[in-house]
């Protein structure tokens, strides 16, 4: 099955792989294959006629799951905003298992050329998909103070949103802001206070990378598909890694499983209708021992849903919002 990027190392790897439940005859979907160590788990405890189709919207790590020569897997470039038409064209009705890694990887963030990091200058670019949409150097270059402002504060989550965005503006006056360096140097020169042990760009970094990858938009749009795919009994694991993206994921989980009748119906709970999805235990975080040895676990959360036979329909989603990821 080949072996993994030894400089990348997945997030909660045993937990989000034994969420699964793996049936050996199973077909399973790794929705972001980054590096493929959540692919090479999976993989490796289903049996012959087990079947696992992986999605990545980076060419990068789509060139390195082609180097897994496993007949049982199969690699698709595509974001999994679009797993509905992949599965679709592979022939492929219901699985018995999704596994989102969310986020940004390890190997993008450390390739300066990919501009995702402000350790280390490179081209502002940010895409996880380079072939396809706008750069965060370009998004940068036009538009307004106001539109950057409300990214920042909206993504990122970052209280000196407006400082910020006045600073972008009238460096950009002066020069166009391509770098990451550049950017990481006005947002220092910007924030008066400091968070411990944080860069002063970190929040800003972020809500661009979100941005510009229509992270959040993302995951809202593939989450309804997941669970429409599901087969009975099937399992929905999602790894998050910022409280935007957690709580997008919550939220959908908890509409999908809680019944929406009135408490004071005369009807015996086994007669009531049952939600499409039944959360599977609590949320998981990494341990003390895995943050040491992987710090971006730090991060994570972990959280897993189940489907029942229930039929899922996507107005349930209706009452969280079209932004569910707004507090």
């Amino acid at each position: 099955m080949g072996t993994p990027n030894p400089a990348h190392l997945p997030v909660l790897l045993e937990e989000a792989v034994a969420a699964l439940a793996i049936r050996t005859d199973g077909t399973y979907v790794d929705a972001t294959f980054g590096r493929g160590g959540h692919s090479r788990a999976i993989l490796g405890r289903l049996g012959p006629s087990g079947r696992l189709i992986a999605l990545d919207r980076d060419p990068q790590a789509v060139a390195s799951a082609r180097a897994l020569a496993d007949p049982r897997f199969r690699i698709v470039h595509a974001p999994f905003s679009e797993l509905g038409r992949v599965l679709e064209g592979l022939g492929v009705g219901q699985v018995q298992g999704l596994l989102a890694d969310l986020g940004v990887s390890s190997p993008q963030l450390e390739d300066a050329a990919r501009g995702f990091s402000f350790r280390a200058d490179g081209p502002l670019d940010m895409r996880m998909d380079p072939t396809r949409g706008v750069s965060a150097a370009d998004w940068l270059a036009t538009a307004t103070e106001q539109q950057i402002r409300e990214a920042i504060g909206g993504y990122g989550e970052e209280r000196f949103a407006k400082q910020i965005a006045k600073a972008i503006v009238d460096a950009r006056a002066r020069e166009p802001i391509r770098r990451t360096e550049q950017l990481a140097a006005v947002v220092a020169a910007a924030v008066r206070t400091r968070e411990a042990g944080k860069d002063p760009a970190t929040r800003t970094f972020q809500a661009l990378r979100i941005l510009v990858n229509r992270e959040l938009e993302e995951v809202a749009l593939m989450l309804p598909q997941a669970i429409r795919r599901l087969a009975p009994g099937g399992r929905l694991a999602v790894i998050s890694f910022h409280s935007l993206e957690d709580r997008l994921v919550k939220r959908v989980l908890r509409a999908c499983s809680e019944d929406r009748l009135p408490a004071d119906l005369p009807i015996r709970a086994r007669d009531l209708p049952q939600a499409p999805l039944r959360i599977a235990g609590k949320a998981l975080r990494a341990s003390a021992a895995e943050i040491a040895a992987n710090p971006r676990a730090r991060s994570a959360t972990l959280r897993v849903a189940e489907r029942t036979g229930a039929a899922f329909d996507e107005s349930m989603l209706d009452r969280i919002g079209p932004e569910p990821w707004r507090s």
